[in-house]
């Protein structure tokens, strides 16, 4: 249906097929928070807003560790936040060593 009026989109989705769908390997309680793009959008925000205060690099390494910086910080945030983006109760979903996630969340079909 694509390939018709789009044949290099359609070709492109198809081999990133797996890509795209990458989400449906993990439980299904977690594909809403994983295909959200919201928390790297709001990264490369910051990003932005840091590195327009700055204006002009004296060279690519200090935008580097400017960026770099910016990312740590996020971390760290993160790692102290009382609300947390993926609970740790369905973290341990992935972290089970003896058994398959599948067999705790089995993986749910992708409809279109």
């Amino acid at each position: 249906m694509l390939g018709r009026q789009f044949p290099k989109v359609e070709t492109m989705l198809r081999e990133a097929a797996a890509d795209i769908t990458a989400f449906a390997d993990f439980p299904v309680a977690h594909w809403k928070k994983i295909w959200s793009t919201n928390p790297l959008e709001r990264l490369n925000k910051e990003i932005k807003r840091r590195t327009d205060v700055v204006g002009v690099f004296p060279n690519p390494a200090a935008l580097l560790r400017l960026a770099g910086s910016v990312l740590v910080e996020a971390h760290d945030e993160w790692q102290v936040a009382d609300k947390r983006y993926l609970s740790e109760t369905s973290l341990a979903l992935l972290d089970v060593s003896d058994q398959s996630a599948e067999t705790i969340a089995p993986t749910a079909a992708l409809t279109a």
